[in-house]
């Protein structure tokens, strides 16, 4: 029995209808008629039509490139953006920001994760550009980098732009749902040029595009998750970030937790999230797939939005109803502290340190509670001495560098913290 892999083909609904009624009258399947389609490329080495492709809108920047650079390319794609063509789905991106629709007024805001034509965050933005009050909207995608094809893959090549929009039409959805981005950058005072390296958010010409925002709103990708928020706090950006939880454990992250300078947003607490995968991606978790519209998607688990911008979220009180058992809440090995497993059994009648695990921060309410430190592998090298010695700790051949220990073994991470007096 013979094998012919498959292959699959993007194509809009109406151009898949009307192609079929044309092969149909000529006998033949869609898939005969593409493989007539290759079978005569193959043979004859060229297209057997002339192709014309329109002016790129994209404006060219100079730069040194052996070779010949962006001039002389051009995007060679549609300038109309589909809402499922991204990889964050908008509803999650929608779920999220509409408890912010009062904090981008006069806002210029940076996505520098996002292709335009794929990003469920440029298209947010763009639909409600005037309702926010925007005052201006960039984005930047991300191309020859080790993540480029992964994370962020870009249809249009390996080379990056960066897009301007200061003004969007009154009629900006088309009747099939997509943008009419070409209007968009057609407008004066908008554009797409391209960028000199590789769209990069550490580059320097991106670290200017980040200078000039006001607020930062993308998916970053999750392995550089730590150096991304890293440079938002450097230049004292506002933003709203996509990222694992288990990222606030890291060195670099969870200080901001404890200071108060970094907290979860509001519509994701529990589960996983879904995340639209580029057609080459193996589709081998059984969290994967393949949707109803044939994009391959993965499911993520631990997603949080991370944020400095204030929600009510963060100022709800937990309800606290569990007294104080040694039975259920025993004393740690190696720190004054007591274990509480789960959030929701926070005793309301303890005034001492607890062990909270990392979930505590989808409650935690810093009028209500206060983070003492981690205690995890690196607590020995990450806090303070003080800190140690006011927690109680003394170290234990077993704990790694300082988790918490109890009846001789080892805890998962625990968030050591206190109710504040009233």
């Amino acid at each position: 029995m013979s094998y012919h892999p498959t292959t699959t083909v993007r194509i809009a609904p109406s151009l898949k209808k009307e192609a079929n009624a044309v092969f149909s009258e000529m006998g033949l399947s869609m898939s005969a008629a593409i493989n007539a389609f290759l079978v005569n490329v193959s043979k004859t080495g060229r297209l057997p039509f002339e192709l014309e492709a329109e002016p790129s809108k994209v404006q060219p920047r100079s730069r040194d490139v052996v070779g010949g650079g962006p001039k002389n390319r051009s995007l060679n794609r549609a300038f109309k953006s589909k809402k499922d063509e991204f990889y964050t789905l908008y509803e999650d991106v929608e779920k999220e920001l509409v408890h912010y629709s009062d904090k981008f007024t006069g806002k210029h805001v940076l996505c520098n994760c996002d292709d335009p034509f794929e990003s469920a965050f440029f298209r947010y933005f763009i639909l409600n550009f005037e309702e926010l009050g925007l005052a201006s909207l960039r984005s930047t995608c991300y191309a020859s980098s080790p993540l480029a094809g992964q994370e962020y893959p870009l249809e249009a090549g390996n080379h990056p732009y960066v897009t301007e929009v200061n003004h969007v039409p009154e009629d900006l959805v088309l009747p099939d749902g997509s943008l009419d981005l070409e209007t968009v950058f057609g407008m004066e005072g908008n554009s797409i040029s391209w960028l000199d390296g590789d769209g990069d958010f550490r580059s320097k010409e991106c670290v200017e595009l980040l200078k000039t925002a006001d607020v930062v709103v993308t998916n970053p990708p999750f392995s550089l998750f730590r150096e991304f928020i890293t440079q938002l706090v450097e230049y004292e950006k506002e933003f709203l970030i996509l990222g694992n939880m288990n990222a606030s454990t890291c060195r670099e992250v969870f200080p901001l937790f404890k200071d108060n300078k970094v907290w979860y947003g509001q519509s994701i607490r529990s589960g996983d999230r879904k995340f639209y995968v580029p057609e080459t991606y193996p589709l081998s978790a059984a969290n994967c797939g393949i949707d109803d519209s044939g994009r391959r998607f993965i499911r993520v688990k631990g997603v949080r939005w991370f944020t400095n911008i204030d929600n009510a979220r963060r100022h709800e009180t937990l309800d606290l109803s569990k007294p104080y058992d040694p039975s259920r809440n025993p004393k740690f090995d190696n720190y004054n502290a007591i274990e509480v497993s789960r959030t929701m059994d926070i005793p309301f009648d303890y005034d001492g340190l607890m062990g909270v695990p990392i979930t505590f921060l989808d409650r935690y309410n810093p009028a209500q509670f206060e983070i003492m430190m981690l205690a995890n592998g690196n607590a020995r090298t990450n806090v303070a001495k003080e800190t140690l010695s006011i927690a109680g700790y003394e170290a234990d051949d077993e704990d790694k560098g300082g988790v918490a220990m109890l009846g001789g073994k080892r805890s998962y991470a625990r968030i050591l913290v206190k109710r504040v007096a009233n």
